[in-house]
């Protein structure tokens, strides 16, 4: 007979015994165990806006110079046909541009950097070393367009170069502002478009940081200039940099650095990293040489460069203290050539504290200054003389740096390491020039070495003509000489220039 209550029981003991052995079996396999619950996350702010506007502001301000600006940025690729056998022209500095080979026949390499559209019909700025030399330029924009460039010109002398595009149509261009008014301290954007090839991997890099310095002169556009041409015309060579800890490598060398406003203020310059790549500084050309370079690059495909006509050099403390001068500022006139600008003017001993007015502290910031004019223009040089100030009249005259200037020579350089210097044995031509029938010219001083500290690149380009008591002839001369001396002895070295000037400077051998 059939009993529910009984049936009932049996199902719920069933139901019982079912549950415990799935409890011990998902026990077992580890169901059971504990889960995690969600992490709830905040989105809160940390801090009030208002603590953090100021910096949010400047966020803000980058943001919307870069998409501003960066349509006015282009990419430039130069390709040019490497001579494996003449690759030693090429100086050190500039080596890394150039993709060069190594015992290969002659073949296209490409190297690239950046530039900046400067008005809708196409012109661009960027570096002398970016196209100088380059069998075919191409220029890429922004919007993934490409065309090929025609070099306008290109002036070595300052690392500016001019090219053009033609695109069929207005371009985005930048706008200038006034180099200047730059300030020690203020910020900067370096920007660049160093994507290669077709790749936009790299395309448009922004890098922010502050002017750290102003009319850094740091001697490469000397040296290239002094390698390539001779030492007459190196001299010529200007280099008033704006210092940055902004980011500049070769790939947006050439590019703009402009300010809050969205100005370019200079021209990034890749050249003064001794390794190629960032070092912790950067450097740009000031716009304002760059636009009077451009200026004349584009009216007459070369530079009109006006020249003052004296060797001169950085007031030291200890000149300011003997010509009684306001501040440990100017520019002290070292020689006046006969046959220059200056010549009846001014004399040996004068220092230079302004032009046209306005106050000039250093070589680099005079040459910048003079290079704003033109050939024939009539500037008014103050001068500290006899304890006082007196302006005085020159007319400008031409530079001949449009000559087209001879490489010299190919030389066997020697160098000697512990001091710093470099010196070449003068071939026949060298040698009639300065009245010789044989002798030695210092060709280059190292950059921190002991000759650099007691300023022996002045003579750079002069003939060395006695070491102490010793003569010199050779290099063999200068190597025995030096190898004599001891770690900490004095050396004294003894130059002419070839106008007969001479010179000397001791110099401390390193321990």
């Amino acid at each position: 007979m059939y009993d529910p209550l009984r049936a009932k029981a049996k199902v719920i003991l069933y139901s019982s015994v079912a549950f415990v052995f799935g409890m011990a079996l998902a026990s077992g396999l580890g169901w059971t165990e504990s889960s995690h619950a969600m992490p709830v996350l905040s989105e809160s702010p940390q801090v009030s806006e208002d603590a953090v506007r100021p910096a949010m502001d400047l966020s803000e301000a980058f943001v919307t110079l870069a998409d501003r600006v960066t349509p006015a940025v282009v990419r430039i690729e130069s390709m040019r046909i490497i001579q494996p056998t003449n690759t030693e022209e090429i100086p050190d500095q500039f080596r890394r541009f150039f993709n060069m080979p190594e015992g290969q026949e002659p073949a296209p390499r490409t190297s690239g950097g950046s530039g900046f559209i400067i008005s809708e019909d196409g012109y661009i700025l960027t570096n002398n070393h970016v196209v100088e030399g380059a069998e075919q330029v191409t220029v890429f924009l922004a919007d993934r367009r490409y065309f090929t460039a025609e070099i306008v010109g290109n002036d070595p002398f300052t690392d500016v170069a001019v090219i053009k595009i033609d695109a069929g149509e207005p371009l985005t261009a930048m706008s200038f502002g006034n180099s200047d008014d730059v300030r020690v301290g203020e910020w900067v954007l370096a920007i660049g478009n160093p994507g290669f090839g077709n790749s936009t991997q790299l395309d448009f890099t922004v890098t922010a940081g502050i002017v750290s310095a102003r009319g850094r002169p740091l001697g490469l556009l000397q040296q290239d200039a002094f390698q390539r041409f001779g030492n007459e015309l190196a001299g010529y060579a200007i280099e008033d940099f704006i210092q940055t800890d902004a980011v500049i490598n070769p790939g947006n060398s050439g590019g703009p650095m402009i300010n809050l406003r969205g100005q370019v203020v200079g021209i990034n310059s890749a050249i003064a990293s001794e390794t190629g790549v960032y070092q912790g500084y950067g450097f740009a050309i000031p716009v304002n040489l760059a636009r009077r370079v451009m200026e004349d690059l584009v009216e007459f495909g070369h530079v009109q460069r006006p020249r003052l006509g004296v060797q001169i050099e950085d007031v030291t403390p200890d000149d300011a203290e003997v010509y009684d001068l306001p501040s440990v500022s100017g520019i002290l006139v070292r020689v006046v050539p006969e046959d220059g600008p200056a010549s009846g003017i001014l004399e040996i001993e004068d220092v230079i504290v302004a032009l046209n007015g306005n106050p000039v502290g250093y070589v680099a910031e005079l040459q910048a200054r003079i290079a704003g004019y033109h050939p024939g223009d009539r500037v008014t040089v103050t001068v500290y003389r006899d304890g006082g100030p007196m302006d005085m009249v020159i007319r400008l005259a031409e530079a001949p740096i449009n000559d087209i200037p001879r490489q010299t020579a190919e030389r066997i350089e020697v160098a000697v390491e512990r001091l710093g210097i470099n010196v070449e044995e003068m071939d026949a031509e060298s040698a009639a020039a300065f009245g010789v029938s044989q002798g030695v010219i210092l060709t280059n001083v190292a950059r921190a070495s002991p000759a650099a500290r007691r300023s022996v690149q002045r003579y750079i380009g002069a003939m060395l003509t006695r070491i102490d008591d010793s003569e010199v002839q050779t290099t063999d001369d200068v190597r025995d000489i030096l190898a004599n001396v001891e770690p900490g002895q004095v050396v004294q070295l003894y130059f002419r220039a070839q106008n007969g000037d001479t010179g000397f400077q001791n110099v401390r051998m390193p321990n």
